[in-house]
């Protein structure tokens, strides 16, 4: 490979980083890492300034990394950025092979759910709670939500996405009482959130392994539906406890369309005994886990 072609590699790979950095630090709201958002705030999410302060990273070579300059830059810079913008697993790898740098904590992952959040999510036990993206990337959850359809606990963090379960996963498909209108509506979704991230790796790369793992969903995302999120009573059939009727509250964690916290609550009172007895079970599991 001549010089000029790898000087020209480096330059549309700097363009890239500095294109990904700017979309990542436009999405974070200050609320979201901690800071004051203040009366006359007027740029989308976080200032340069701020996510060189949240990373201890000098603002002018920060300023640079944005503007695509040709300057080296370390691992542990890439892991400081990483954690300031909140990066999850894919969107982490990206940044380091953009960066050109091998990645220190590979599989890593920077959810942005504090614990103040986590907090939250464990006082609504027994009623299952967590803490969901627009991808369907289950970021936090609690107790009862972890056994609410499989054990989630059991899971390697990369599957922990509500639609690739409800694809793959037959512990979760038995539990979802209307299976085909879920998976019709979740596809559907997914294709509306994703009309804002075509070009995100993340985004690419669950579409990508979802095609290839299920004949199912190929066929439906060829309807090339589209459906907005709604709220409606949802079915679930617990293995342990059976059917349970609930409806489902989204909160966004954010003045932005980022995480959302989603609560579920029953809807008769049978719903509710079966799901305290379904909390009990999970809390008497955790603390033999604890013991054993």
């Amino acid at each position: 490979m001549t010089t000029v072609v790898r000087s020209a590699e480096a330059a549309v790979r700097r363009a890239e980083l500095a294109a990904f950095l700017r979309s990542r630090r436009e999405r974070i709201t200050p609320e979201q890492v901690g800071l004051v958002r203040g009366p006359r705030r007027r740029t989308p999410g976080l200032r340069r300034e701020e996510v060189a302060q949240l990373s201890t990273v000098g603002v002018t070579w920060y300023t640079w990394l944005e503007q695509g300059r040709d300057i080296q830059v370390s691992a542990q810079v890439l892991d400081s950025i990483a954690r300031a913008l909140l990066l999850d697993r894919s969107e982490r790898a990206h940044l380091f092979a953009l960066g050109g740098a091998a990645d220190p904590a590979p599989g890593g992952e920077c959810t942005g759910v504090p614990p103040a959040l986590r907090m939250v999510l464990d006082q609504l036990d027994p009623f299952p709670a967590c803490v969901q993206n627009s991808r369907f990337d289950i970021l936090a959850y609690n107790t009862t939500y972890g056994r609410l359809m499989c054990d989630l606990d059991a899971l390697p963090p990369e599957d922990r996405n509500c639609l690739w379960l409800a694809f793959t996963n037959e512990e979760w498909r038995a539990s979802l009482v209307d299976l085909d209108e879920t998976l019709r509506a979740m596809a559907a979704k997914f294709r509306a959130s994703m009309a804002e991230h075509l070009a995100e790796p993340p985004w690419k790369a669950l579409l990508a392994r979802l095609r290839e793992a299920s004949p199912e969903f190929r066929e439906i995302w060829e309807r090339h539906e589209v459906l907005r999120p709604t709220e409606k009573i949802k079915f679930f059939r617990q293995s342990r406890v059976g059917l349970l009727r609930m409806s489902y509250t989204g909160l966004w964690t954010g003045p932005g369309a980022g995480p959302r916290l989603l609560a579920y609550t029953p809807v008769d009172e049978e719903s509710r005994q079966r799901l305290e007895r379904l909390g009990g079970l999970c809390a008497r599991q955790a603390g033999a886990d604890r013991t054993g």
